[in-house]
C-alpha cells in the first residue's frame, strides 16, 4: 500500500505558499507578519507558523535573512500576533451584495472602533506590530517624505481625512497653520484628542464620511488621505470625495494621496488616479511610488492650479487599464485573496 503524505502536509504547503507570496514584493518582516495576520485567519499559532517560515528554502541571501526575522519576531512575539490577527479580523474588507455605500461607512466606523479598542497602534498600521516607537519611526518617515515635497509649511492649513488616532497632526504640529483631522470612528477621535490636546492649532472631529459639506469652498492649501481612499473605493465614495477635495482646495493647492486602493493593482490605481485628475484639472506629480523602508504604502502627490512642487510630474509606469470584462472591484479588498497579500493594510 503506497504511503501517504501527513494529512498537515497539504496545510503546511498552504501557509508556505502563502507566506512566499507576503515576502513576493521584498518588505521588511514587520510588513510581513502583518500580512500574515490578515491572511492566515486560522488556528495556527505564531511558534508553528515560526516553523514552517523556517522551512521554506530561500531564493537568495536577503530573502534567508527576512525568513529568520520573521520567524524570530514570531517567536518573540507570539501574542503580539494574536493581538494583530484580531484587529485586522475587526475590519471586513469586503462589501456585502446589495449593501450601500452609506451602509459601508457605517460599519467601517464601528469597525474601527473595534479595532482601536484591541490595540490602538495596530489599528492604524499593523506593520507597526502594537509597538509605539516602531509606530512613531514609520510616522517619522512619510512626515519626512511629505516636508522634502514642500507639502507642509507654518502658513498652510491642512485637512486630513482619515485621521485616526492623530499621529500626523501630531507629527507635524509645527509645520503648518492649522490642520484639521476627520475620521469616522469615534473612538479614534476620542484618542486623537487626548493625544493633540496640547496642540492649539490641531482641530478633530468625527465626520459621516460621505462628504465634505461641512468645509468651505477653496478652505485648504493642502489636503493629505493616508489610507483612507482604500475604504472610499470599497462604499463606491472615491469619485465623490475628489469632488470634493478639488472644491476644499485652495489654488494653488495640493493633494497627499497615500494608498488609493487595496485592489493590489497598482496599474488600476495609476489609472484611476490620471483620470480623476484630469476630470478636476488637478496635475500628477508623484504616481504610484514606494518611498518608504517600514511601511510598503503607495504614494500620490497631485497639483491643483498654479503653484511650485519640487518635482516635475512623474509617470514612470504608463497606466494599464483593466482588461475588458473585469472589474476591479470584484478582487478588492479581500484579505484572504492573493491581489490583497501584496500590501499591509495599515488602517489610517
Amino acid at each position: 500500500m503506497p504511503a501517504t503524505k501527513p494529512k498537515s502536509a497539504p496545510r503546511r504547503t498552504t501557509i508556505r505558499s502563502a507566506v512566499e507570496d507576503c515576502m513576493a514584493d521584498g518588505v521588511c518582516a514587520e510588513a510581513v507578519v502583518a500580512r500574515l495576520a490578515l491572511h492566515l485567519q486560522t488556528g495556527i499559532r505564531a511558534a508553528e507558523l515560526a516553523k514552517i517560515v523556517l522551512e521554506i528554502i530561500p531564493a537568495n541571501a536577503r530573502d534567508a535573512e527576512r525568513l529568520q526575522e520573521i520567524a524570530g519576531l514570531l517567536r518573540r512575539k507570539p501574542d503580539v500576533f494574536a493581538t494583530l490577527r484580531a484587529t485586522g479580523a475587526a475590519v471586513r474588507h469586503t462589501r456585502d451584495e446589495g449593501e450601500t455605500g452609506a451602509a459601508v461607512v457605517t460599519r467601517l466606523a464601528s469597525s474601527f472602533d473595534a479595532a482601536a479598542a484591541i490595540s490602538e497602534t495596530a489599528s492604524v498600521q499593523l506593520a507597526s506590530l502594537g509597538d509605539e516607537e516602531r509606530l512613531s519611526a514609520t510616522t517619522d518617515e512619510v512626515v519626512a517624505w511629505l516636508k522634502q515635497q514642500d507639502f507642509s509649511g507654518t502658513h498652510r492649513d491642512i485637512l486630513d481625512i482619515g485621521c485616526g488616532i492623530g499621529r500626523f497632526e501630531h507629527a507635524l504640529s509645527n509645520s503648518f497653520n492649522r490642520m484639521i483631522g476627520i475620521d469616522i470612528s469615534s473612538r479614534m477621535i476620542s484618542i486623537a484628542s487626548e493625544r493633540c490636546a496640547a496642540l492649539g492649532n490641531v482641530e478633530l472631529r468625527q465626520t459621516s464620511g460621505l462628504d465634505l459639506s461641512e468645509f468651505d469652498n477653496g478652505s485648504f492649501d493642502c489636503v493629505l488621505a493616508v489610507d483612507s481612499f482604500p475604504y472610499l473605493v470599497l462604499a463606491g465614495m472615491a469619485e465623490g470625495h475628489f469632488d470634493e477635495i478639488a472644491r476644499v482646495l485652495k489654488r494653488p493647492g495640493w493633494l497627499a494621496l497615500l494608498n488609493y486602493s487595496y485592489r493590489g493593482s497598482l496599474s488600476w490605481d495609476r489609472a484611476d488616479i490620471g483620470r480623476l485628475a484630469e476630470a478636476h484639472q488637478m496635475r500628477v506629480v508623484i504616481n504610484g511610488e514606494k518611498p518608504f523602508r517600514s511601511w510598503d504604502g503607495e504614494v500620490f502627490l497631485l497639483a491643483r492650479g498654479g503653484g511650485t512642487l519640487l518635482r516635475a510630474a512623474s509617470s514612470d509606469v504608463e497606466p494599464e487599464a483593466p482588461k475588458s470584462g473585469t472589474d476591479p472591484k470584484e478582487e478588492s479588498m479581500a484579505p484572504g485573496g492573493k491581489k490583497h497579500r501584496q500590501r499591509e493594510a495599515a488602517w489610517r
